[in-house]
């Protein structure tokens, strides 16, 4: 009995959506988990740039979000977190279209980790300060891929899944929430009572 479910658990399929949140461009990827072996699924963009409202770009975040775990039925979401610089506008607004990527997910119950871009890094390269470049080829060799896209957006979505992977069962992950009630409890300092 016991050996049945070990072997269950180890051929159980996971699908992975990895996003990188942006107002310009979202770059997402999927990778299909079988036992322990990755497969690529599908990565792709959300371009953006045509788009001056900044609340129709969110609108648009939210609905791709959606309608790729309606698509694809991840088991579980990876995001990269917006990097800390020097422009606070810029960070507003990578931390909006983040936030509208995890309502999303929140909205379908699927479950979120977030990754600080260094750790996506590390975890495709081993060096935390690698080029966006290094990570697509290292994810190009990985997973087989013919070609990397002219915008690397996609391949940090798919980094982002890939880290997730990686990262599985281990103690000290990105910040997890398996829905709104888990964040809201996770983070009960920024919630106004």
């Amino acid at each position: 009995m016991v050996v049945d479910t070990v072997i269950k658990s180890m051929s159980k399929e996971k699908i992975i959506l990895g996003i990188d949140p942006g107002t310009t461009i979202m770059g997402f990827g999927l990778i299909k988990i079988v036992g322990k072996k990755m497969e690529f699924l599908q990565l792709n963009e959300l371009m953006l740039k045509k788009y001056d409202d900044h609340y129709l770009k969110l609108k648009l975040i939210f609905e791709r979000t959606v309608e790729l775990i309606d698509t694809y039925h991840p088991d579980e979401i990876a995001i990269e977190a917006p990097f800390f610089g020097k422009n606070v506008q810029s960070m507003l607004k990578l931390g909006r279209a983040q936030g509208v990527a995890m309502a999303a997910g929140l909205s379908r119950e699927v479950p979120i980790t977030e990754y600080a871009p260094k750790k996506i890094k590390m975890a495709i390269t081993g060096n935390g300060n690698a080029s966006k470049e290094q990570v697509a080829k290292m994810l190009q060799s990985m997973l087989g891929l013919k070609t990397i896209p002219k915008n690397l957006d996609s391949m940090d979505g798919l980094a982002a899944a890939v880290c997730h992977f990686y990262n599985e069962g281990r103690v000290e992950v990105g910040k997890s929430y398996s829905g709104w009630s888990a964040f809201v409890k996770q983070n009960e300092g920024r919630v106004k009572k």
